[in-house]
């Protein structure tokens, strides 16, 4: 690659995870760049641009098409993820693709308003990571500042306004947070003069001087009249204008008008034709491609100026004015795609879901500014008077190869370039700040020791315990099974692994110099491939084996689901440590990481549902447990009560164990009160009895083994239990295990020793967490403890605020 700031870019977006913003002047090869990108990237990758048509150039989907955003203003408080407020509702495919995407390209990002980039931000955050600036996806823009600007509408800025600076993209929060790069490419492709590139510079930068002004006006031929056969095309501002232009110079012709009308098949909105659904043309039409020829020839390319000499049914024949042949035009097909997934491979794929045959002909006598975005003229007439909109004379300008290739309607002074203030201040400050080859390597080693950190990082795995550890707490009496103990193991387990990664990635860096990156370096390869194995060995131990000992029952069916839930992704969760455990440990490799991390997506969702064990195989009178089942239901149903209101799941075990056939002993089993048995007591006994004289099963009717079953009161204070076993060593999740309580309730008792100088501060919340919150909360200004909370960081819990605040009110 003969150009470094390619190379550079190149190299910045395949081998480190930063984010870019790629520009440079026009034609300096940034499109060729996506495609290039496209073949031959090994990163999972999407392409998105503003518009339909630039999509369809881009050969990607638009940004509101791909990540369902509204077209009106999109508010920073507004929540993306309510269906309520947007209709979002994202299919799997279109989840797992977010989820398994390395590369986000955002092409022609100079139209892309601030907010429509913070709603992209706002989707990968929601699907994919939300504790890191576009989920943690890396993102490609490319675009010229200079160029075309972002649409909007003077009341959808009045709502905007009070948020952003200026409409840009580079105003967005989103852009401000992601600690982005700016690669300018320098290399002009399109123009070769010295000359004419410093004029078109000045003007890009809102520079024109005098002289270059009196060099370009020398192009200024107010009565220039091209001859048929030069190839002229005019640039005007207006739509309409090019529009009556090309249809008096149609109708000027003579002869028959052809009609060449467009094959259109599957899903292809009419707001992204590439070209009119019916081209009329005659011999003697200008017209210009609007497309690269796809055939081996390569005879034209988007721009290219001819003159139409034969008119077949299938066919138009055009003779440009620099050839020696002529072109047979045949139809060209753009296609319309939309992302999807491999079913065997798991990449992401391009489905088309909609092509668009035509002739790839305009007519072009005239052309806007606007539309000419991208093309590349040998001969330009230039009407940009009226050229009010930032960068239009830029762009009408650039178009063209030369300066004898151009010709002006009017005149253009140095007071007549347009230029957004907002973008002049960007581009200075980003082109002070171009990187190098040393931020490169910096940026290579980071990209690399934070994957080998997500290798081992286990603390996405605390979330679905905890929450099933409180589910549990919360609904002890309907929950039957070992789950808490399992569940205990696996937290102090993936706790554990937690300190031992940290203090593995402090390791790494030391083992790193300056030079060397970790996919290279032996020593740090050794290190990898010892911690695989004993990362692979304590995760099958702890959490594997845990996971295989759960079993629970509950006919509480929106507690199963929440359960079932956590499961699933805990499972999901181990089997991606495992297969990268297992793929990598003959050592690191970032094309194989990438690889395992991206299929890891849909291992659990390939395989069935686990059947998980139930506790139903633990009672010997299955047959009574149904039919106690039903009796619950049939009451429930009768009385307009939710089930477990009639007794609950716990009880229903016991009853099924201890077979009581009195409403005494009835009574001795957990759950079972005064009221329940007065008013359901003799339909379960019933029930009970019938079962045990069916199957010759003799009842104790021994009302002490009842009576030794009762819960005993507690006799000796509650809270000084919870000390004693505290100061014995266990932690605040043993205690509340031992004792069927939740921990919130433990923490609470040993805080109540705080101010007898038992219990520490810092025993029950890290010194970090302390030191922090003292002096985060005198900062604040809030009502109550929720409206501090909801103003902090998540990783401070209620008890811990509630313990500093309680420590203020003391001193």
């Amino acid at each position: 690659m003969d150009n470094k700031e390619l190379e550079l870019a190149w190299n910045f977006v395949n081998y480190t995870s930063r984010n870019i913003f790629l520009t440079g002047k026009a034609g300096t090869g940034k499109t060729t760049f996506l495609h290039k990108l496209k073949f031959q990237s090994q990163k999972r990758m999407v392409v998105v641009a503003p518009t339909g048509v630039a999509a369809i150039n881009a050969k990607g989907v638009t940004v509101h098409s791909f990540f369902q955003l509204p077209f009106g203003p999109i508010l920073p408080n507004d929540d993306l993820g309510s269906s309520s407020n947007f209709n979002r509702r994202f299919n799997k495919t279109k989840i797992n693709i977010i989820k398994s995407l390395d590369l986000l390209i955002i092409d022609e990002i100079s139209m892309v308003r601030a907010d429509l980039l913070d709603g992209i931000d706002k989707t990968l955050r929601r699907y994919k990571n939300r504790d890191l600036v576009f989920g943690g996806v890396q993102v490609l823009m490319i675009g010229d500042l200079q160029q075309l600007s972002p649409v909007i509408k003077e009341n959808e800025w009045q709502l905007l306004q009070p948020f952003y600076k200026n409409v840009f993209f580079f105003s967005s929060q989103a852009y401000k947070n992601c600690n982005p790069l700016t690669i300018e490419l320098k290399r002009i492709y399109r123009q070769e003069t010295p000359l004419f590139i410093d004029i078109l510079n000045e003007i890009r930068n809102n520079k024109l001087s005098i002289e270059s002004a009196k060099e370009l006006n020398k192009r200024y031929l107010p009565d220039f009249t091209p001859s048929k056969d030069e190839g002229y095309i005019s640039l005007t501002t207006h739509n309409n204008k090019a529009r009556e232009s090309n249809k008096q110079e149609l109708e000027k012709l003579e002869g028959k008008e052809h009609i060449y009308k467009a094959r259109i098949e599957g899903n292809f909105p009419e707001h992204s034709y590439p070209n009119k659904d019916e081209l009329k043309l005659k011999v003697g039409a200008q017209v210009m491609f609007i497309k690269n020829d796809s055939s081996p020839e390569k005879r034209y390319f988007n721009g290219k100026i001819g003159k139409v000499i034969l008119l077949e049914k299938d066919e138009v024949i055009v003779k440009c004015p620099d050839d020696d042949f002529n072109i047979v035009t045949k139809l060209e097909t753009w296609e319309n795609i939309k992302y999807t997934l491999d079913s065997q491979t798991k990449a992401i794929t391009e489905d088309k879901i909609g092509s668009y045959s035509q002739i790839p002909l305009r007519l072009a006598w005239s052309i806007t500014i606007h539309k000419s975005q991208g093309l590349t003229f040998d001969k330009a007439i230039i009407d940009a008077q009226g050229a009010f909109a930032h960068g239009q004379t830029y762009v009408a300008l650039s178009r063209c190869k030369s300066l004898e290739g151009l010709v002006l309607k009017s005149k253009i002074e140095p007071n007549q370039i347009i230029s957004d203030k907002n973008v002049i201040e960007f581009n200075k400050n980003a082109e002070a700040n171009q990187p190098n080859e040393e931020i490169l390597q910096h940026s290579k080693q980071e990209f690399q020791l934070n994957l080998i950190s997500e290798v081992f990082d286990f603390y996405k795995f605390l979330h679905p315990v905890d929450r099933i550890l409180d589910i549990y707490y919360k609904n002890r009496g309907s929950v039957e099974g070992s789950i808490d103990q399992p569940m205990i193991i696996i937290k102090e387990s993936t706790t554990n692994l937690l300190k031992v990664s940290n203090n593995f990635k402090s390791q790494l860096r030391n083992l790193v110099d300056n030079k060397e990156l970790p996919e290279t370096n032996n020593a740090l390869q050794e290190r990898f491939k010892k911690a695989i194995n004993y990362f692979n060995e304590q995760t099958k131990a702890t959490v594997e084996k845990s996971l295989r000992d759960l079993s629970f029952s509950t006919d509480n069916k929106a507690i199963q689901k929440d359960i079932e839930k956590q499961l699933d992704t805990l499972e999901e969760l181990l089997e991606a440590k495992l297969s990268y455990f297992q793929g990598l440990k003959s050592g690191f490799k970032v094309d194989e990481f990438l690889s395992l991390r991206a299929k890891s997506v849909f291992l659990g969702k390939e395989k069935p549902k686990k059947q998980r064990k139930t506790i139903i195989e633990g009672t010997a009178n299955v047959e009574l447990f149904e039919s106690l089942r039903e009796l619950r239901n049939q009451i429930a149903k009768r009385e307009d009560l939710v089930h477990f209101q009639i007794f609950t799941q716990k009880s229903l075990y016991a009853m099924c164990e201890l077979l009581p056939t009195t409403k005494l002993e009835l009574k001795a089993i957990h759950g079972m009160g005064k009221t329940r048995i007065e008013k359901y007591g003799s339909e379960i006994l019933n029930v009970i009895i019938n079962y045990c004289n069916e199957n010759d099963i003799e009842t104790s009717n021994n009302l002490a083994v009842f009576e030794e079953l009762k819960p005993k009161k507690q006799k000796r204070d509650t809270k000084k239990i919870s000390l004693e076993l505290f100061k014995s060593g266990k932690s605040i999740d043993q205690i509340a295990l031992e004792r069927e309580l939740n921990s919130t309730t433990i923490f609470g008792h040993l805080a109540s020793f705080i101010d007898s100088g038992d219990v520490k501060i810092t025993d029950l919340m890290s010194k970090n967490n302390y030191s922090e919150l003292k002096t985060i909360i005198p900062t604040k200004t809030f009502e109550n403890l929720s409206d501090l909370k909801h103003q902090l960081d998540e990783k401070y819990s209620y008890g811990e605020l509630r313990l500093v605040l309680q420590e203020f009110k003391r001193n």
